[in-house]
């Protein structure tokens, strides 16, 4: 048999392609290169990567948010197993003629497209950290060393024993920023500064995310290499991947493709385009550790397949495989919720949606930019926006993050665990799903419940048995759930992300007549991931079988559940 189109490019996939509940381990192959496909040919349901572009369109229209856009514009690029299965452009890359909102004129206004370059702001970290890597495999640098092995004007006001290591990790002790821009007259003054500035806490005792940190090892990375870091960006990563659209700086000749940022009065530097947003970049020269980096979503989407690949895409290596799982590795255990390998962030569903995992990793931008690498699924979720254009004050964009990386978590398969269906809810933010019985009778002797659990959710939004004799009253069941990740003891409720398997789940019953139970799925005002499953449900009383749920679904009442058979 001769197979064409989509059917010969999914016998080629793994025969995990478009699985969620198959998390991976190690690296995609090297070989692995990134080319164009639908959704469907990888294995993928289509369905909720349209609903994210959709909200995508919505997000930029003109009374989104509060009489505003939540964003200008934005382009989305979804990749899973090296296929680019959506590209999505919306809104607009150039819309406003100052601070206050007022749009150009529709003549000069300048749309989204698929090629439009973004100021990446804080996306810029992971070039320098990068950059520092290669200089840990050459020898050049030692991530326990104190950096001021390196750089001697740092070890001053009590950061000698501040080491490479706490500054990748952001548990220097230093400070958030300072305003290099207004508060120091050039750049020579500006970096000494840095150089000179005292931690606010003891060095190693806490978590800070600080720009300090990043622009410190951007100084390290030029003392080391003889060479200023938009050149070893270029020489060393950008330019072996490829990445012809990414870098500080960018040209005058590709102005018409770069998305415009904020109105600023202070400094007065009008409509920004072209140049860095962050305000001590600029006045760095637009070239710093912390913030600098141009590029497109498809630039992006090389490096993140070039780290699923253990460092190296199409030939060219820029990390060994030890560099990239030390940076996909958590380092701050001793600071729960800030997880965080060597310059990448892990684990962090407030803007990783549903491809939350311990390992995980991405960045943030502030001009409205998020990159996220999901090593379990071989997946990217790119969101680059504007969001700054014109100002800063129109807010966050931390729902548009979640929503475009958990469309592609979604999109994947979660297979059932037994039968082929499965109750599932994918429930937004401040809301309750259930999934009620019928009422049955117990004995109390052997009367038990057992189901299986799919949970990909936020710790604070809980997935609750409970149990009702009047149909009002309802109490909690205590359930013991076993598989990967599970608690490792009896609980109140099922919560949390990352773990991708279904739990086998068991409970004891009461002696009851007209006893009901409700699965019970509900949210609070922030962070959704996947979502969650219910299946294989029986309840049995001794050797009787009171409820077998693959049998009769239809012995369920559902509300914000529904069967799925993926």
């Amino acid at each position: 048999m001769v197979l064409t189109g989509a059917t010969a490019m999914a016998s080629a996939l793994p025969e995990d392609g478009g699985r969620f509940d198959r998390p991976r381990e190690g690296f995609a192959p090297a070989s692995t290169v990134l080319r164009g496909a639908l959704p469907e040919q990888a294995g993928l349901d289509p369905e909720p990567i349209r609903t994210a572009e959709r909200q995508l369109d919505d997000w930029s229209r003109a009374d989104a948010a509060d009489g505003h856009p939540l964003f200008s514009g934005a382009v989305g690029m979804l990749v899973h197993n090296g296929l680019i299965v959506d590209t999505h452009a919306t809104g607009g890359a150039v819309r406003y003629a100052d601070g206050s909102g007022r749009e150009l004129p529709r003549s000069r206004q300048v749309p989204m497209r698929a090629d439009t370059i973004f100021d990446m702001a804080s996306v810029t970290k992971l070039f320098t950290s990068i950059a520092v890597m290669q200089l840990v495999e050459r020898g050049r640098v030692d991530l326990d060393a104190p950096v001021a092995r390196y750089l001697p004007e740092f070890g001053v006001n009590g950061k000698r024993s501040i080491t490479v290591e706490q500054l990748l990790t952001h548990t220097s002790g230093l400070e958030p920023f300072l305003l290099l821009w207004r508060d120091w007259p050039d750049k020579a003054s500006r970096i000494k500064a840095v150089m000179n500035v005292a931690p606010e806490t003891e060095p190693g005792s806490t978590y800070t995310y600080s720009d300090l940190n990043l622009i410190t090892l951007g100084v390290l990375v030029e003392r080391l290499t003889g060479s200023t870091l938009d050149k070893v960006v270029a020489e060393r990563i950008t330019g072996p991947l490829g990445m012809t659209d990414t870098g500080f700086n960018p040209p005058a000749s590709k102005r018409d493709r770069i998305a415009a940022t904020e109105y600023q009065t202070n400094p007065r530097r009008g409509m920004v385009r072209g140049e860095v947003h962050d305000e001590n970049a600029w006045a760095l020269g637009g070239v710093a550790g912390h913030a600098g980096v141009f590029s497109t979503a498809r630039d992006m989407a090389v490096l993140g397949q070039s780290l699923l690949n253990g460092g190296t895409y199409a030939g060219e290596r820029i990390l060994s495989e030890g560099s990239v799982r030390a940076m996909f590795t958590n380092y701050n255990l001793g600071f729960p919720g800030d997880d965080h390998g060597l310059g990448f962030e892990l684990n962090q569903l407030w803007y990783m949606g549903g491809l939350t995992s311990t390992v995980t990793a991405g960045h943030t931008g502030y001009a409205g930019t998020s990159f996220v690498v999901d090593p379990k699924s071989s997946s990217i979720a790119i969101l680059l926006t504007n969001r700054v254009h014109p100002s800063r004050e129109w807010g966050s964009i931390n729902v548009a993050r979640q929503a475009w990386a958990t469309a592609l978590s979604r999109a994947m398969a979660v297979l059932p665990a037994e039968g082929r269906t499965f109750w599932f809810s994918g429930l937004g933010d401040e809301g309750t799903a259930t999934l009620t019985t019928r009422p049955i009778t117990t004995s109390g002797r052997y009367s038990s419940v057992r189901f299986s659990a799919f949970v990909d959710c936020e710790p604070t939004d809980p997935l609750v048995l409970e149990a009702s004799t009047d149909g009002t009253t309802w109490k909690p069941v205590t359930v013991t759930a076993t598989g990967l990740g599970a608690p490792r003891e009896a609980v109140p409720f099922l919560a949390g992300t990352g773990h991708r398997t279904w739990w086998s789940v068991r409970a004891e019953l009461p002696r009851a007549e007209n006893l009901t139970l409700r699965w019970r799925f509900t949210t609070d005002g922030n962070y959704t991931a996947r979502g969650v499953a219910v299946d294989a449900i029986t309840v049995t009383d001794g050797e009787r079988t009171l409820l077998d749920g693959e049998r009769r679904p239809d012995a369920f009442e559902a509300v914000g559940f529904s069967l799925h058979s993926r």
